[in-house]
């Protein structure tokens, strides 16, 4: 059984950053797709960013493209990203997923984190 466990969140100024990370376990990190989804008060969980098993290529929702990266480290077993720019309205629980799939979407994730609390004030 995987297990993913979020750090990194927080409170934070509009136009401040925060880096994200999401430690794995119990699988073989590189086999594995990843990504992050964030679930804004009162909406439904949404794509926020994914990367392939090799980290090679990236697909951004098109709200935090230029704002934000993700990137894997395979060696550590982790996926981070890097929240740049943040604005009120990025504030959410973030959740890292992942899935044995090529690419993470909503329908191929496959195992969750518990998430991690970004709150953004004006």
């Amino acid at each position: 059984q995987v297990r993913l466990v979020e750090s990194g969140g927080g409170l934070v100024q509009a136009g401040g950053s925060l880096r994200l990370s999401c430690a794995t376990s119990g699988g073989t990190f590189s086999t594995y797709a990843m990504g992050w989804f964030r679930q804004p008060p009162g909406k439904e969980r949404e794509f926020v960013a994914a990367i392939i098993r090799s980290g090679g290529s990236t697909y951004y929702a098109d709200s935090v493209k230029g704002r934000f990266t993700i990137s894997r480290d395979n060696a550590k077993s982790t996926v981070f990203m890097q929240m740049n720019n943040l604005k009120p309205e990025d504030t959410a629980i973030y959740y890292c997923a992942a899935t044995k799939a090529p690419l993470l979407t909503t329908r191929t994730a496959n195992y969750w984190g518990q998430g991690t609390q970004v709150t953004v004030s004006s």
